[in-house]
Formats: structure tokens, sequence, C-alpha cells
């Protein structure tokens, strides 16, 4: 039998915190804005750190057309999956001593977006993108593929931390399965089928918009102030951690 003490605190436990519920709302989303961000100024500079199957398909471009393959995106496939690994283990591990992994894994996604910044800064980042290709900005500089891999290296913390949810970094599956669910909240005819429709749409479609504005917005700073403009997604990934930190 349960003493009034043990089920006052099963009833707290009970009551869903309203910042919970606002920051796991709002954390997909924002999380979105700011792969969208990373990922369209990083293709800019030449190389994909959301979306790495795209460097597949510049790689195997270069060398079909006999072009020599450019190093960042050859290592950012490898580089990806060892930093993803590595993110689940140290995960896992956080969880193992009773230690949420949310935080950690926030603080350090934003640590290596700064870095990002900072070595593309370091390595002379045009302020527009049209001189990409003839400023002084050399994308295969060492230092250039590093800054790459950190920015790679920061979107598979990024995969690891939503793993289990609608994905924050890659958009192909969110589309396919948020077209399928309208299609279905539209024409399907038992009331089941649309009310699971509408339950995966609402927690999707924020993951899509969110990418999309993040693109918007880091391709709008881009063109402005080139490279220097992924101050912006970690910016957001500063506002993600603070986010995070009033999460329970």
């Amino acid at each position: 039998m349960s003493t009034p003490v043990e089920n006052q605190k099963e009833k707290r436990n009970l009551v869903p915190a309203v910042d919970s519920s606002f920051g796991l709302g709002t954390l997909p989303f924002l999380l979105s804005v700011i792969a969208g961000a990373t990922d369209v100024i990083s293709f800019l500079g030449r190389l994909f750190t959301a979306h790495i199957t795209g460097n597949l398909v510049i790689l195997a471009a270069h060398i079909v057309s006999g072009g020599s393959a450019p190093l960042a995106p050859m290592l950012s496939v490898p580089i990806f999956i060892i930093a993803l690994g590595l993110t689940c283990l140290f995960a896992a591990g956080l969880e193992a001593i009773g230690v949420a992994s949310l935080r950690p894994l926030l603080l350090l996604q934003s640590l290596l977006l700064f870095a990002f910044l900072a070595l593309c800064v370091a390595a002379g980042a045009p302020r527009s993108s049209p001189i990409l290709a003839h400023g002084s900005f050399d994308a295969n500089a060492a230092i250039a593929v590093v800054a790459g891999m950190l920015g790679v290296s920061a979107m598979a913390v990024q995969n690891a931390m939503v793993h289990g949810a609608p994905a924050t970094a890659v958009m192909t599956t969110n589309i396919t399965l948020l077209t399928i669910d309208v299609g279905n909240m539209l024409i399907a005819r038992d009331p089941k089928d649309v009310a699971k429709a509408r339950s995966r749409a609402r927690h999707t479609w924020p993951a899509v918009v969110g990418f999309a504005i993040g693109c918007t917005l880091g391709a709008s700073c881009e063109m402005i102030v080139g490279l220097r403009s992924l101050a912006l997604p970690a910016g957001f990934a500063v506002l993600a951690l603070a986010l995070g930190r009033a999460t329970r």
C-alpha cells in the first residue's frame, strides 16, 4: 500500500512540466534550422555537412568526369560514421551513470560548430560566395578540410541526438512521410488511420519547415559574408543549448 508521501511523489512525476513540453516540441524545429543553415553554407563552400549522400554524388561526378577527387567529400563519410559511433558510445556512457545525454550532446554540437566557424575564418573564408573559387580560401587546404570535418562531426552528433525521432538533418524521408500522411488525412476513411496520420504529421512538419528556413537564412547570409555566416548556425546551437538546459 502506498504512503501519502509516495502518492504525492507519483502525482508530481505524472504531471508534465510546461517547459519540458515546450522544449521538446521546439528543439526538433531549432535543430532542423541549424542543420539546414550549416548544410547550405558548407555546400556553397563545396562540402555537404548534413547531407552526406550528396558528398558521394560529388565524389562520383569528379571521378567519372576524370577530375581530381576532392579530399573533403572523400573523408566526410568515414568521419561521419566514426563521429556518429563515438557520439552513441558517449551518450550510452552518460546514460549508464544516470546522466541525461541531451545537454552534453547539445554542448558538444555547439562547440564543434564554433570550431568549424573559427577554422573557416582562419583559413581565409571569403566574404561572398561568387569568389569562393577565386579568393584566398582554398577548399582543399588542410585547415579547410579539418574545418569541414568538424562540421560533419557536428551533424553526426545531431543525428545521434534525435535518434528515434523525425530526422532533423536529412529531409527526404521526412518529406516522403509528411506527403503520405497528408494524403491519408485527406482520403483515408478509417478515423483511426486519419488520427495516426495527423499525429505523425504533427511531429514531422516542424523539422521540414525548420530545415527550409535554415537553408533560406543560411544561403542569404552566405551571399553577404561568405563562410563567416557559419556564425548563424553556431548561434542557433547556443540557443538550442539554452533550451535544452531549460528542459527537464
